[in-house]
C-alpha cells in the first residue's frame, strides 16, 4: 500500500467516525431505487465501441489540479449530449477537491439521465449508505484500499443489497484473483496506473484482461486519452472505459467525448439531441439536462 493510500485511508476513518450509520442506512433504505448501472455500459451503442463513463474531476493524483474551475454541472451535460452511457463523480474533498453535494445535485436537482458512479475510497457500509442517499447508482470498491477479503466480500454484498452496482477495482494478478473470488461479482474495473509509481500503460489491461471471464463485465480505467486507445482495448475485449482527465483538459470536451465514446460527429448546425441517449432508456425519472 502506498503512502498517499495510507494518509487517504486514515482520512477515511476520520470521515466515517463523525457520521450517523443508523440514520444513513434507514435514509438508504428509504432513498429512490437506483437506476441499473451495470446494464447502461453493457449497451454496444456505437458498434462494438466500448461503452464511456465518463468522469467529472478537478485534480489528478499525479499531476495535481487539472481545471480547479471547471463548471460540473456544465460538463455533465456536455457528456450526456455527446455518447457517455455512465458518470464517474469523483467525491473526495480532501484529496481530489470532489465534494458530495455534486452527487445529490447532479441526480436530485439537475436529474442527470445517466446512471452515477461515486467514485470515492469506500472502507466501510457507512459510506455505501451515504452513496445510496445521495443518489449513486454504483459505488467503487478498490481492492488495494481492502485487504482483508471477507470485508471486501461484505461491502460488495452491502451494495447489492442495497441495489448499487459494485465496480470492484483491481491493479495487479493478486487484486485480480481476490475480486474473482468475491460472491456474484459482475464488474471489474482494471487500473492501468501503478499505485507505487503512478505509472500508467495499458499493458496492464491486456494483462489481466484474460484472468478474467467471460460473464464478469470489465471496464479499463486510467491512460485512456484517444480513440486509438479506445481502439486497442477493444481488442483487449474490454466493455467500458473510464476516463476523465482526457475529458476535463480538452480544449473541445464535446468533440473528446464522441471521440472516445465512438458517437457520431455533429455536423455543423445539428444537434447534440441526435445522438442516441441510453440514459434516458434507463432513467428512473427525470429528463434529460440541457447545455448551461
Amino acid at each position: 500500500m502506498t503512502n498517499i493510500l495510507e494518509k487517504i485511508l486514515d482520512e477515511k476513518r476520520l470521515e466515517i467516525a463523525a457520521l450517523d450509520a443508523q440514520a444513513l442506512r434507514h435514509a438508504a433504505e428509504q432513498s429512490p431505487t437506483p437506476r441499473d448501472f451495470l446494464a447502461a455500459i453493457q449497451r454496444r451503442r456505437f458498434g462494438l465501441r466500448p461503452s464511456l463513463i465518463a468522469e467529472l474531476k478537478r485534480t489528478s493524483p499525479s499531476k495535481g489540479i487539472l481545471t480547479p474551475h471547471l463548471d460540473l454541472f456544465q460538463v455533465a451535460d456536455i457528456y450526456t449530449q455527446n455518447g457517455a452511457a455512465a458518470i464517474s463523480v469523483l467525491t473526495d474533498e480532501k484529496f481530489f477537491q470532489g465534494k458530495l453535494e455534486t452527487l445529490h445535485d447532479l441526480r436530485f436537482t439537475h436529474h442527470s439521465s445517466l446512471p452515477l458512479l461515486r467514485k470515492d475510497f469506500i472502507i466501510d457500509e457507512t459510506q455505501i449508505y451515504e452513496a445510496r442517499v445521495n443518489g449513486a447508482d454504483a459505488i467503487l470498491l478498490i481492492a488495494a484500499a481492502l485487504p482483508d477479503d471477507k470485508h471486501f466480500a461484505d461491502l460488495h454484498a452491502c451494495a447489492l443489497s442495497l441495489g448499487l452496482t459494485a465496480l470492484v477495482e483491481v491493479h495487479d494478478e493478486a487484486e485480480t484473483e481476490r475480486a474473482l473470488k468475491i460472491p456474484n461479482i459482475q464488474l471489474i474495473g482494471i487500473n492501468n496506473r501503478n499505485l507505487a509509481t503512478f505509472e500508467v500503460t495499458l499493458t496492464t489491461t491486456e494483462r489481466l484482461r484474460p484472468m478474467i471471464p467471460s460473464n464478469i463485465t470489465v471496464v479499463a480505467e486510467s491512460g485512456i486519452f484517444t480513440a486509438a486507445d479506445v481502439e486497442r482495448l477493444e481488442k483487449a475485449n474490454i466493455d467500458a472505459i473510464l476516463v476523465g482527465e482526457a475529458l476535463v483538459t480538452s480544449e473541445d470536451i464535446p468533440a473528446k467525448v464522441r471521440e472516445l465514446s465512438g458517437a457520431p460527429v455533429i455536423a455543423r448546425g445539428d444537434s447534440p439531441e441526435a445522438i442516441p441517449n441510453s440514459g434516458a432508456e434507463i432513467a428512473s425519472s427525470g429528463k434529460a439536462p440541457s447545455s448551461q
